[in-house]
């Protein structure tokens, strides 16, 4: 049956904001994972990479305000600390010292992450026929799984 966020069950609302307070997190850190890039890419590579990781940065930056929007929804807490989503994400800072090459590898494993995250919080969504946060959660992850295709195509 399909549920909106006011005629979920209390458990039901608790798992589905955690799994998007994942996402967020792990949104977050990807945001500056790529502003980061952005700043320090250098090379024969450097225009368009420096192209891309600020479309990335911008996109993920309003998914991010999209997602913590959703968790507010659900009437739960969304955490917006710097310190809780490093703590929470799965994705890991990275120092900006690196290759063209090791930040399309790293930026790869964020997007693969993100989209991970974002399939089980669409299904955990589905099972309690929340249908809105699945499918902000399946267009969310569409997009990063189609960034990752990009770093792999940049990478062979």
């Amino acid at each position: 049956m399909t549920q909106t966020a006011i005629s979920l069950t209390p458990d039901a609302t608790a798992a589905i904001a955690e799994a998007l307070n994942q996402a967020v997190a792990e949104t977050a850190v990807t945001t500056m994972l790529a502003q980061n890039f952005h700043w320090n890419v250098t090379g024969m590579s450097f225009g368009p990479l420096h192209e891309m990781f600020q479309k990335i940065y911008e996109d993920h930056f309003v998914a991010q305000d999209d997602l913590a929007e959703r968790v507010k929804a659900l009437g739960a807490h969304a955490d917006g600390t710097l310190a809780g989503m490093l703590k929470r994400s799965k994705v890991a800072e990275h120092d900006g010292t690196a290759t063209a090459e090791e930040m399309l590898a790293a930026m790869l494993k964020a997007q693969e992450t993100l989209a991970a995250t974002l399939a089980a919080a669409g299904a955990l969504a589905s099972e309690h026929g929340d249908t809105l946060t699945e499918d902000l959660c399946i267009s969310r992850g569409q997009e990063h799984e189609k960034l990752a295709w990009f770093m792999r195509a940049h990478l062979r």
